[in-house]
């Protein structure tokens, strides 16, 4: 068990509501980054403070959250190697930097909360990521890191629930049917990331203690999925590893 600092035990509605928003994403992005940036502050406050912060987003696009944790009092921070995501709502959010999530362009040990929403999938390299964002983040300090897995029923992305039968498989699926490649194109900006690899690092790493390893978006009662090694790869969803970084 943890002691958050304004803890609450996530419930039922919540879920429902954020599962009713990501069914709006394809067609308004900006509803259902809002929500979930809202959503995201909540967590996060469960286990530090956000006022006076410094929190790097890695891979934060658009800016989304920024609004959210800068309303929170945090000074944001985010970096994304993408012109078309970092310019997607228009102009720049200034606290953006384009740069990757496994080079990130920061001083060892100078970020207070290191925090990622759905990049690690898209990371042919997630352990260098994870190590990354250990790096930058002060000892004492905390990584919040969310990404979908491989075999959850939206591990393919919008290919899903072909992936099932394979990423490649799902692609040319996707290709012939729309008569243009995903955004997400599986073995290019898409990987097949477990949950099971991302805990074994966090576990085996000198640089982090785990927290907690929970499903992103069920209630409280449901985390227990996360205790079972194969069942967490397709029920979690959307997984998240909350990770302190070690003195």
């Amino acid at each position: 068990m943890y002691r958050g600092v304004t803890q609450t035990r996530p419930s039922l509605k919540r879920s429902v509501s954020l599962f009713r928003a990501f069914r709006r994403e394809p067609t308004d992005p900006d509803y259902f980054y809002r929500l979930l940036a809202e959503d995201s502050v909540s967590q996060v406050l469960g286990y530090t403070e956000l006022r006076d912060k410094v929190l790097l987003d890695v891979g934060g696009g658009a800016g989304y959250f920024a609004e959210g944790f800068r309303k929170a009092g945090a000074t944001y921070f985010g970096v994304d190697p993408d012109v078309g995501e970092l310019g997607a709502r228009g102009a720049v959010d200034p606290g953006m930097v384009r740069a990757s999530g496994t080079a990130l362009p920061f001083l060892t040990g100078c970020i207070d909360i290191c925090y990622s929403s759905n990049v690690l999938e898209h990371v042919s390299e997630p352990e260098t990521m994870l190590s990354e964002m250990a790096r930058v983040t002060k000892p004492g300090g905390l990584v919040y890191m969310s990404f979908t897995p491989w075999l959850s029923p939206w591990g393919g992305h919008e290919t899903a629930p072909w992936h099932y039968l394979g990423g490649h498989h799902a692609r040319r699926r996707y290709a012939r049917k729309h008569g243009h490649e995903p955004k997400n194109v599986f073995g290019t900006s898409l990987f097949a990331v477990s949950v099971g690899r991302a805990v074994k690092w966090a576990r085996q790493s000198e640089l982090v203690d785990v927290i907690q390893v929970l499903p992103r978006y069920h209630p409280w009662w449901a985390h227990w999925i996360m205790r079972i090694p194969g069942a967490r790869e397709i029920l979690s969803w959307n997984a998240v590893l909350v990770l302190r970084r070690k003195a």
